[in-house]
């Protein structure tokens, strides 16, 4: 089960999520999109959260009003974390989870621990979460497909772009060989190149 929330405080909304347990999050943590943003509470278990980045969107774009509701989402979701104050919430983008053979389940490392970021949260804010959690929806996705078909999307999105950029590129070359044939059939037509009755060598304008 996956449990899906949603961010309004800001427009366009955010899409959040976080698995049912750490069976859920190691599906999460291998199937997730690249363009979601993990969250967690650092040195203590809690839930694995998602932020859904808007379409172009980088992590540097994400208001801080939506961070703070997903380290609140994150907190709230950590038996001990949601008991302290004063903790810190991890956070990166998904592609910088790293999973190895010797961990246990939901259990996730980094390829780059200065795209690691960390936000500091001093108390749980019942407004917040209880917000959140009149969005909340109970969904069963069927993880892999959800990412397979996101892939198969963007490669189709891909294959558009440079077809489109093939076109423009053929639409370039066309416009300058026209260009270049304009000017040389004008080259041909000037003045200097032509000749008229006046050249046969009496430039008079007597007759008889």
């Amino acid at each position: 089960m996956v449990f899906f929330f949603t961010c309004n405080v800001v427009s366009p909304p955010y899409l959040m999520y976080m698995g049912l347990d750490k069976n859920e999050n190691e599906d999460l943590i291998k199937w997730g999109f690249p363009e979601d943003v993990w969250f967690h509470v650092d040195k203590v278990s809690s839930a694995h959260v998602y932020l859904r980045l808007h379409p172009g969107e980088t992590l540097d774009d994400v208001p801080q009003t939506v961070v703070d509701e997903c380290a609140q989402l994150v907190k709230a979701n950590s038996i001990q974390g949601n008991k302290m104050n004063n903790v810190d919430v991890v956070y990166t983008m998904w592609d910088n989870l790293k999973k190895t053979a010797g961990m246990d389940v939901g259990q996730v490392g980094f390829h780059k621990n200065k795209e690691v970021r960390k936000v500091r949260v001093e108390k749980r804010i019942n407004e917040i979460v209880n917000r959140l959690n009149k969005t909340k929806e109970e969904k069963f996705p069927d993880l892999r497909t959800l990412r397979e078909e996101r892939d198969r999307k963007e490669r189709e999105d891909q294959h558009q772009k440079v077809q489109e950029q093939k076109r423009r590129e053929k639409e370039e070359l066309e416009r300058k060989q026209k260009e270049r044939e304009a000017r040389s059939y004008s080259n041909l037509m000037s003045e200097d190149k032509m000749t008229s009755n006046r050249d046969g060598g009496n430039d008079s304008d007597d007759f008889m």
